[in-house]
């Protein structure tokens, strides 16, 4: 069979033409809805994606991988430190609100200063949306863990309780134990998203579905690997 050898499927000599892994930062708008060509509801989450500058190239040779540190807002110099006032005179840019590593294939595709926007995306790519989720505060095990609840007669005296937390022998409590505690604000990644539409203009992404985070919440959007591209 073409494309073969000994069995096993070989990867194609422009491979990372195929798949260039890109992302961008930007902030969770909220919630909202379109309607598909036969009048289905489609619940899509708006992200104002960028504009993003490119502040420093990490290198496999200098740092042992490929990555890129983007820029997301501006922010003024007297609240910025001194060893980061340092970083963007470096890279010749404006202070920056944000700053995270977005892992890439060839870091020498892009250049420092270069602004990425939200149209590095088009509608059908299939993005995976990284973000802090909602902080629910204290939690019992029944919210936080699905737990089942007791009998609720009176005579149970058993309802929400975690139930018994020490074993025969050990007669202590393993690390692990599902308990109650602080529920929420936690990083979630969430795969297999897509996205509907794109507006360049005003540098806004419609994802369908939910991602995390509260509105106004920062929020990653990258390509998924391995993903193929849906009709919209």
């Amino acid at each position: 069979m073409p494309g073969r050898s000994g069995g096993r499927l070989r990867r194609p000599r422009d491979w990372r033409q195929v798949f260039m892994p890109k992302g961008i930062l930007g902030r969770k708008v909220g919630m909202t809805r379109l309607f598909d060509e036969h009048g289905h509801t489609v619940p899509v989450t708006v992200v104002q994606a960028g504009p993003c500058v490119v502040v420093q190239r990490r290198t496999r040779e200098k740092d042992g991988y490929e990555a890129i540190q983007l820029g997301l807002g501006e922010q003024s110099e007297h609240r910025v430190s001194k060893p980061l006032k340092g970083h963007f005179a470096k890279a010749k840019v404006k202070p920056a609100q944000v700053l995270r590593e977005i892992r890439v294939e060839d870091s020498s595709a892009y250049e420092v200063g270069q602004t990425i926007s939200a149209d590095i995306f088009q509608p059908g790519d299939i993005v995976c949306v990284t973000g802090t989720s909602k902080g629910k505060g204290f939690a019992g095990g029944i919210k936080r863990h699905g737990f089942r609840r007791g009998p609720m007669a009176h005579g149970s005296k058993y309802h929400r309780a975690p139930g018994s937390l020490q074993s025969r022998d050990a007669a202590r409590v393993f690390k692990g134990r599902k308990l109650p505690g602080h529920m929420g604000a936690e990083r979630v990644t969430v795969r297999g998203l897509t996205v509907v539409g794109v507006d360049p203009e005003r540098n806004l992404l419609l994802i369908k579905g939910a991602v995390p985070g509260p509105r106004g919440g920062l929020v990653v959007v990258r390509d998924q690997a391995g993903a193929r591209r849906k009709k919209v």
